[in-house]
């Protein structure tokens, strides 16, 4: 699995993150996506097989700009996760 962050232009209100999130849906069958007009990104957690590319014209097709993206592998993380020790 694998976490796309983009950051999106335009969103005013929760109805903006709204119409991000069902156009994300819509583009393709993702895990979860939750978008923010006050930090202005939108977070998309996904299969690998999901490409950006397409994620972001849906976005840009809603009349949204996205300025840039970035992807990065997703882990779960549980309630213990916060707690393992890093070597």
């Amino acid at each position: 699995m694998k976490q796309i962050v983009f950051k999106v232009d335009g969103m005013m209100c929760g109805m903006c993150e709204a119409h991000v999130n069902d156009a994300v849906r819509k583009a393709a069958n993702v895990k979860s996506v939750s978008s923010s007009h006050a930090d202005g990104e939108t977070v998309v957690v996904c299969d690998d097989s999901v490409d950006a590319a397409l994620l972001k014209g849906a976005i840009e097709a809603d009349g949204y700009a996205v300025s840039s993206f970035s992807e990065e592998p997703y882990e779960k993380k549980g309630l213990f996760g916060r707690f393992k020790k890093k070597a």
